[in-house]
């Protein structure tokens, strides 16, 4: 029985964004390289794309012999675990992508395994080449592809058996104390997903502490503010670790992102899920203007997190919910990387109380300064470790 090896990538440049695929088919005996396919696929998420490189593969396998044994390669941990049966399939745009690519093959006919994406080069350089030529309006083509060179001569310069297998061993210990320690995480779990949290810098509404959510005025930064952004990008540039930004839609939190992925080097996504509450008829007010004004609603507000603030605005729970489902969606898309959320006090805060699993009224309890950072990771098996929080070391 024939045995071949399919590795296969997929990325968005966005996420979403422009996306595309590569895959490649081996020999598994003598590792030479029998097909490869690469395609330009639209607007999709990073893991939309990871399924799309699996499925060209394995249907590229098959076409090759339906009766061979494939061991699937790939640098997603979600992919191969998801398709492994391991961990549940819960996105509704991968599951009608997982189910075909289960039928492909017997299941007895195919095995996963992960590695790290600098074992997985060949059906990366193909994914990027496949983008790159759908940004000239183009679809990918094998022959203008420089893929296979370049693994051929990642292949012949690759340690003698020895040799990596010491430096298999060095890596792995290295890996098991890197996850090992803040959350007590299990080494095979691989990389969490980590969201660097920055509220965003000062608006005119800052200092005055008015409610300020997703239905007031809108405000932009101030020039405290702006200062502050330009602090925060410069730490983080130092640092070095973040590989996305995500924002809130509104103004403050954009303008916040755009000064900090000026020092990044990065673009900015937008998520809905990210934006602050809506205070309804207290946007705007003081606290004290609020008390005068609403004393029953603030008081219900203050005690049960299903009381919303007057004139109809969002309430802890609803703001909870939707945190909740952009926490999943944001841990699947950006598993095993870090990532700044520019967000604001409530969903940060909010972030912080599900991770610790802390109880809703425990919000009124945390301080968050603007332009402040926290951090949390979130590892495969659910399981966050909270690594920092409302640090602004960076302003002073």
């Amino acid at each position: 029985m024939r045995e071949f090896i399919v590795e296969a990538d997929g990325g968005s440049r966005g996420n979403p964004g422009p996306a595309g695929y590569g895959s490649v088919v081996l020999d598994a005996a003598t590792g030479q390289t029998l097909v490869e396919a690469a395609e330009y696929i639209g607007v999709a998420t990073n893991n939309v794309a990871e399924y799309r490189g699996l499925l060209a593969g394995l249907r590229a396998a098959h076409e090759l012999d339906p009766s061979a044994r494939v061991h699937v390669r790939m640098d997603s941990k979600l992919v191969v675990e998801q398709m492994s049966g391991r961990w549940k399939i819960k996105h509704p745009d991968m599951k009608p992508l997982a189910t075909v690519a289960a039928r492909v093959f017997p299941a007895d006919q195919v095995t996963y395994e992960w590695i790290p994406r600098e074992q997985n080069k060949h059906a990366d350089r193909l994914a990027n080449e496949a983008m790159d030529a759908g940004k000239r309006g183009e679809q990918w083509s094998p022959a203008t592809s420089t893929a296979e060179l370049d693994a051929s001569a990642a292949r012949a310069a690759a340690p003698e058996p020895a040799a990596a297998d010491a430096q298999k061993a060095d890596a792995d210990v290295r890996a098991a104390t890197a996850v090992a320690t803040p959350g007590w995480a299990p080494a095979d779990l691989g990389a969490p997903a980590t969201f660097v949290l920055l509220r965003h810098g000062e608006t005119p509404l800052t200092p005055q502490k008015r409610f300020s959510g997703s239905g007031g005025t809108n405000p932009s930064l101030s020039d405290v503010g702006r200062d502050q952004a330009e602090r925060a990008g410069a730490a983080l540039a130092r640092r070095g670790t973040i590989q996305a930004i995500v924002a809130s839609p509104l103004a403050r939190t954009r303008e916040t992102a755009g000064i900090v992925a000026s020092h990044l080097g990065l673009e900015v996504s937008i998520d809905d899920g990210l934006r602050e509450t809506d205070f309804g008829a207290w946007e705007g007010l003081t606290f004290a203007e609020v008390r005068e004004r609403y004393p029953d609603d603030l008081n219900a507000w203050l005690a049960d997190p299903e009381a919303q603030p007057s004139g109809g605005g969002e309430s802890f729970a609803a703001t909870a919910t939707r945190m909740e489902a952009t926490r999943e969606k944001l841990v699947a898309a950006y598993a095993g990387r870090t990532v700044l959320l520019v967000s604001h006090v409530t969903p940060i805060k909010t972030f912080v109380r599900l991770a610790l699993g802390a109880p809703p009224e425990s919000v009124f309890r945390m301080e968050l300064s603007a332009a402040a950072l926290s951090a949390v990771a979130y590892y495969a098996d659910g399981n966050a470790s909270v690594r920092l929080f409302n640090d602004t070391s960076h302003l002073r």
